[in-house]
C-alpha cells in the first residue's frame, strides 16, 4: 500500500519540489507485526533533517499510526518520504509550503533475510562525494551521487561499494554506514562535510559509548580500511554485517561483527 497525504494513491503532482529538486528528505525502515522498528530513533532523525531543511515535520503520532497502515504483517520495509510539496517554477522555495507526505511498504529484501551470507563482498567506487556541510549527515532526496555510484558494478557477488570524498576521506557505503576495528577500538567515518549519518550508526555508537567499548568518529583514508582488524557496513534494514572481501584484499572474521550485532540487538528502542 501506497499513502500519500494519508490517502491511498500511487501519483503525484508532477509540478511536486520533490520530483524537481530533490527538495525533501526521506528514510526507511524495518517493520516487524506491523509495528516499525526503532521508531523513536528514526522520528527524531527525521525531524532533525526536517528541520535542517526548514521543512515542516509531521505530527509523530499520525506518521507512526500511517506505517502501521502500510506495514507487513511479518517482516517487512516501510520508506517516509517528505518533501516541500508543490510550487511555482524556479527555486525559490514557496512561501508557506504544504508539504507532501508519501508512505509505503515493501517485503524485507532477500539480502536482509536471516538467512544471508555473513560476509559480503564489496568494492571501492570511482565517483568522490562532493563536500558540502550544509547537507552533511541528512538523508536528503537528492542521492544522484548514490545512483552513480552504484552504477558502477553489475555484479551480483559485490554487496557495496565504498566512498572517498574528493579529498581522499573514506565517508562510508553507497547504502550503508562504515565502521572498522582495530586494536580493540572501532573507528567510523567522520560525516561532518559529507554522507548519511544512519540511524544504525548513531544506535551502535550510542551502545557502545554506554558499554565502555571505545568507538572514535575520525577522518579515515583508504589505507586505514585496509589495515584494519574488521570491516563492518551498517544500516536499519541490514543491521550489522561484515565485509569479507573488498576488491583484492580479504579479511578472516575477528569477532566485531558479533559483537556489534549484540549491541545492536540490546539497544532499547
Amino acid at each position: 500500500m501506497i499513502l500519500v497525504n494519508g490517502q491511498p494513491a500511487e501519483t503525484v503532482n508532477v509540478l511536486d519540489r520533490g520530483l524537481a529538486y530533490g527538495d525533501g528528505v526521506f528514510r526507511t525502515l524495518r517493520t516487524r507485526a506491523g509495528q516499525p522498528l526503532w521508531w523513536r530513533d528514526h522520528y527524531a532523525k527525521l525531524a532533525a533533517d526536517c528541520a535542517a531543511l526548514a521543512l515542516a515535520c509531521p505530527d509523530e503520532a499520525g506518521l507512526r499510526g500511517e506505517i502501521c497502515r502500510v506495514a507487513a504483517a511479518g517482516e517487512g520495509v516501510a520508506k517516509i518520504v517528505l518533501t516541500r510539496g508543490t510550487g511555482a517554477r524556479g527555486y525559490a522555495p514557496p512561501q508557506d509550503p504544504a508539504c507532501t507526505r508519501i508512505v509505503l511498504s515493501a517485503a524485507l529484501p532477500p539480502h536482509a533475510q536471516p538467512d544471508s551470507p555473513a560476509g559480503i563482498t564489496a568494492r571501492w567506487c570511482s565517483l568522490r562525494l562532493a563536500r558540502q556541510p550544509r547537507l552533511a549527515g541528512i538523508k536528503h532526496l537528492n542521492r544522484l551521487e548514490n545512483v552513480l555510484a552504484r552504477a558502477e558494478w553489475d555484479d551480483p557477488a559485490i554487496f557495496e561499494g565504498l566512498l572517498c570524498d574528493d579529498s581522499g576521506a573514506v565517508i562510508g557505503g553507497v547504502m550503508s554506514n562504515l565502521l572498522i576495528a582495530k586494536a580493540d577500538e572501532l573507528f567510523t567515518p567522520d560525516l561532518s562535510q559529507s554522507g548519511v549519518a544512519g540511524v544504525a550508526r548513531a544506535r551502535l555508537l550510542r551502545a557502545l559509548a554506554r558499554r565502555g567499548i571505545p568507538a572514535h568518529i575520525a577522518r579515515l583514508s583508504p589505507d586505514a580500511i585496509l589495515a584494519a582488524d574488521e570491516v563492518m557496513i551498517c544500516n536499519s534494514i541490514i543491521g550489522v554485517r561484515r565485509v569479507a572481501r573488498l576488491d583484492d584484499v580479504t579479511w578472516l572474521p575477528a569477532g566485531w561483527t558479533d559483537t556489534l550485532k549484540t549491541v545492536l540487538d540490546d539497544e532499547v528502542d
